[in-house]
């Protein structure tokens, strides 16, 4: 387990912290610690993403749901229930029809530096998103601040480690998730025999994966087996949302695309049910490793 980063924000007793919950255990995971660290937190869990609220003790923190389309509109009632921090955490899987989206008046005037952002691609408009939040006096923080411990170690994490091919594959993959990250398209690629072979884009890891699936039963890799995915950062991202995540179905996809590991890199990115995670790998033979992004940046 890492160490807390030395710029882990300490959270003041009376700080109310807020969480924008969508779906996956990332949101599970930084409200759980949030709890056990004595704080109550004002979850704002978005409808028909917050899955994971199903066998939670919601008397344990104060729920807000709320219809992706009318986000815009909860900055107010946050700054009015005393909202002094706030985390964007878990995914959504559904963009409402610009028809349906409501907008608060503060964020109707910040609309041409928002659109003027989206225009810069994703992580502009989350850069935008956050600095609009922020000027109303909330600070926002990414889940790796709140909950450091799922922040990705360097080194092996399994009880296999990769091959030297499974290294080759990984420098590929590697180079290819960062070129594609420049562009804002994503942040995974997979790579086989030493060359990429499958891009992140819109549909995520989950749809890669599944397509790297749909590559291996139509022979289109024949007799190249095995293969690395690899997940990083884009380069200037904002991590304070949006970084790269691993779990228990990552690994679970993973193994059905019939790939060896998989790699992300150490500090900057996320691993939820770590123990589960882990087992799983190794339950498949798969191997898990951090690698250590300053390695990479210095060639």
């Amino acid at each position: 387990m890492m160490t807390q980063p030395e710029n882990h924000p300490v959270l003041p007793r009376d700080a109310r912290v807020a969480v924008v919950a969508g779906s996956g255990a990332l949101p599970r995971d930084v409200v759980r610690t949030l709890v056990k660290g004595g704080h109550r937190p004002l979850v704002v869990a978005i409808e028909g993403e917050a899955d994971w609220l199903d066998g939670e003790n919601v008397a344990d923190f104060d729920l807000w749901p709320a219809p992706a389309e009318r986000l815009g509109l909860f900055l107010p009632r946050l700054k009015r229930a005393g909202v002094t921090h706030l985390v964007l955490a878990g995914g959504v899987s559904r963009r409402p029809p610009i028809l349906k989206v409501r907008l608060g008046w503060d964020v109707f005037r910040a609309l041409p530096k928002l659109l003027a952002a989206y225009a810069k691609g994703d992580d502009g408009l989350l850069r935008a998103v956050i600095a609009h939040i922020e000027s109303k006096g909330i600070r926002v923080l990414g889940a790796h601040e709140i909950a450091p411990e799922l922040l990705a170690p360097e080194g092996v994490m399994t009880r296999s480690g990769p091959k030297a091919s499974d290294r080759k594959d990984l420098a590929a993959a590697y180079e290819a998730a960062r070129m594609i990250g420049a562009l804002d398209i994503g942040q995974a690629a997979i790579a086989v025999g030493g060359r990429a072979v499958a891009l992140e884009g819109i549909e995520g890891t989950a749809g890669l994966l599944e397509r790297m699936r749909g590559m291996r039963n139509h022979g289109r890799l024949a007799g190249k087996a095995g293969g690395a995915l690899v997940k990083c950062v884009k380069p200037d991202q904002e991590k304070r949302a949006d970084m790269p995540t691993i779990g228990p179905d990552t690994i679970r996809a993973a193994h059905a695309a019939g790939l060896a590991g998989v790699g992300v890199e150490a500090g900057r990115s996320l691993i939820l049910d770590y123990a589960t995670t882990i087992g799983l790998a190794d339950e498949h033979g798969l191997f898990v490793i951090g690698l250590d992004p300053e390695a990479h940046d210095e060639r």
